[in-house]
């Protein structure tokens, strides 16, 4: 199986090309800021598959950049999707949880209404209607809380912030599924694999489980990493932002196991791999579950 990647030194790019070999477009050979040629590097290449792993992540930026922002995310995937589909081969784009507005309590499924309620949300909508409409066999994957030991993510910045701080204040009403780079590329690359053997792909969602809050979260990392750090959870308004952020990003990821036996993967033996890749891992063994981490 012969995969392009758009992305390369992005979370989940720099994963897919760990763990397979993939031809990786990088801004340098693919700019997404220029959907044409995005879609012709697509139409030049003999691959068997593609994934779009690139994206304008920068989600409060946005909020001033809104129309570069869909270009990139909203554009670019609708020209990659048509050339792919004109090619006849698969297309894999990785989308996001701020599809919807946040409300209850309940994980979102794949067939609940979107409402995404900040720029970054909306352009990233743009991508998926505009990869649907393209005709060809597709998979749009919706994840959440991406982390890992590349680039800038959750994960690093407590690192770091604990360097400094005996104590953190972490939104505690925000809720979702923390979910590694490392689980994405894997299961993008069996949904590649099915995909290019025939399987007809769709709309689903892919986040690590239990359930957790940020602040939930950071009290984990510290506890993987072995540093006394203490959090004390706030609500998000006292920590405003000018995107506005979902309250509720749980995923349900029920249709991903149904058609392609993908499982939600568990989040803390996730991050335990990215604390050890990073050097951070504490000697003491960690259990969850009765197992250890």
């Amino acid at each position: 199986m012969k995969v392009l990647v758009f992305g390369k030194t992005g979370q989940v790019a720099t994963e897919l090309q760990r763990q397979a070999d993939v031809i990786s477009l990088g801004r340098e050979h693919a700019d997404l800021s220029n959907p044409k040629a995005c879609a012709d590097a697509i139409l030049a290449c003999d691959a068997d598959v593609v994934i779009n792993a690139a994206a304008y992540t920068a989600v409060d930026k946005a909020e001033e950049d809104e129309e570069l922002a869909t270009i990139i995310n909203g554009e670019a995937p609708a020209a990659m999707a048509s050339a792919a589909a004109k090619r006849g081969i698969p297309f894999l784009h990785v989308s996001t949880d701020y599809v919807f507005d946040g409300t209850g309590d309940q994980p979102w499924k794949t067939s609940d209404p979107v409402a995404p309620t900040n720029a970054y949300g909306r352009s990233k909508l743009a991508g998926e209607n505009g990869v649907r409409a393209s005709g060809g066999n597709h998979a749009i994957l919706r994840t959440s809380w991406v982390f890992s030991a590349h680039g800038n993510n959750f994960v690093k910045t407590m690192l770091r912030l604990s360097e400094s701080h005996t104590e953190l204040n972490i939104v505690g009403d925000q809720v979702g599924g923390p979910t590694s780079a490392a689980d994405i590329a894997n299961a993008l690359l069996v949904m590649a694999q099915a995909m290019v053997s025939g399987q007809t792909g769709g709309t689903y969602h892919f986040s690590g489980k239990p359930s957790a809050s940020w602040a939930e979260f950071a009290n984990e990392i510290f506890l993987q990493a072995g540093r006394p750090t203490k959090v004390s959870a706030i609500p998000t308004i006292d920590y405003p932002t000018p995107a506005a952020r979902p309250l509720n990003s749980r995923l349900d990821c029920s249709t991903l196991v149904q058609d392609f036996g993908i499982n939600a993967p568990d989040w803390k033996h996730a991050l335990a791999a990215v604390l050890t890749d990073l050097g951070q891992k504490s000697a003491a063994p960690l259990f969850y579950e009765g197992k250890q981490l």
